[in-house]
């Protein structure tokens, strides 16, 4: 938890962020939470914000910051996220929008069986970039590692995309954050950042790494 809207019947949105603040703090020091709910780390000291940047590897995704004298507002974003990205190699195995210039790219990694796992989608590609990926793009063909499987259009999602599935052969780098689903794929869209066709599939990390 970051922040307490509400304490004992009384409404504390008019507060400045550092007093609701300290209000949450004293409310984990008096009551005996425990998981799922817990006191979110928070500091003003720079030095400390740039080591938790260094956590990646303990799953932090990044920092939330907010000025310490604001109230909240409801329907308002008064919140600013950084993210921590990393590059990272993954094979193009289906696509969405038009042959011509595709809209996003789905991207998968071999397991350590040697099965094609769906790792996650691009963000909408530039109209230019869409072009000159699918010039590199063939047909998948029946026998396609992912035929017959459906894909999500956001994480958490009931809703499907319709996808047309390319043969695994091109390899992409894009920027990810470090966040992952239950079963280890990116949970956010990554940012296509170059194509390698000097990769071959084989030399990607298996997936879930």
């Amino acid at each position: 938890m970051f922040d307490v809207l509400h304490l004992d019947g009384t409404d504390l949105t008019a507060w400045p962020y550092a007093r609701r603040r300290a209000a949450l703090e004293t409310l984990f020091a008096d009551t005996p939470l425990r998981a799922p709910f817990t006191l979110c780390p928070s500091t003003t000291d720079p030095a400390t914000a740039r080591e938790w940047l260094t956590w990646t590897a303990a799953g932090l995704e990044g920092l939330c910051f907010k000025r310490l004298t604001e109230p909240y507002r409801p329907a308002a974003r008064g919140w600013g996220k950084y993210k921590v990205r990393a590059t990272e190699d993954a094979i193009v195995g289906a696509f969405t929008g038009p042959a011509a210039a595709p809209r996003t790219l789905l991207l998968g990694r071999y397991d350590t069986t040697g099965r094609l796992r769906f790792t996650g989608r691009t963000t909408t590609l530039p109209q230019t970039a869409g072009r000159a990926v699918a010039a590199l793009l063939t047909p998948g063909g029946p026998a396609h590692p992912w035929t017959g499987w459906t894909f999500p259009a956001r994480w958490g999602s009931r809703d499907v995309l319709d996808v047309t599935l390319v043969h695994p052969q091109l390899v992409v780098e894009v920027a990810v954050d470090v966040a992952r689903d239950a079963v280890g794929g990116w949970r956010h869209p990554a940012r296509l950042h170059r194509v390698r066709p000097d990769v071959s599939p084989e030399a990607v990390p298996p997936f879930g790494t």
